[in-house]
């Protein structure tokens, strides 16, 4: 399987995860933290969805020699650094990392309204993100 298979499969699964994220989107804050299934349920697609990114991300470094990155965050930066991605972009998003880690490192602490907040409005981050690699795609050989 070469990089675009690679990506192109990664993206497919990334829109999974954000269509099912973007249909709880009415959910109200209580909601999300009294029903513990719906909260995990998002929760995971959260995180899958970043993982999702942070693959694809990984796999054009690999691809073009970039850097090697020191952590999630600084995958999407060396992204927005090669131009994959706008750079003011690539800022904004790294964010999601941090989202990454607290749900899989530190889940019992996750916030019930950070994670309501990203729910409403950075989930279309990731749609933004999956719309840039979906360029670069175009371009690549």
């Amino acid at each position: 399987m070469d990089e675009k298979e690679k990506i192109s499969k990664k993206l497919r699964s990334m829109k999974k995860y954000v269509d099912f994220l973007r249909s709880r989107r009415s959910i109200t804050r209580e909601e999300l933290e009294e029903n513990y299934e719906l909260r995990s349920a998002i929760e995971r697609n959260f995180h899958l969805a970043i993982e999702s990114a942070m693959d694809i991300g990984e796999i054009v470094i690999s691809a073009k020699g970039f850097e090697k990155p020191e952590d999630y965050r600084s995958v999407i930066l060396i992204l927005g650094k090669h131009q994959v991605i706008p750079a003011d972009f690539a800022e904004r998003f790294a964010r999601a990392a941090g989202l990454r880690n607290i749900l899989v490192h530190m889940y019992e602490d996750v916030d019930v309204d950070r994670l309501y907040d990203y729910l409403q409005n950075n989930l279309e981050d990731l749609s933004e993100f999956a719309r840039f690699i979906a360029r670069y795609l175009e371009k690549v050989k």
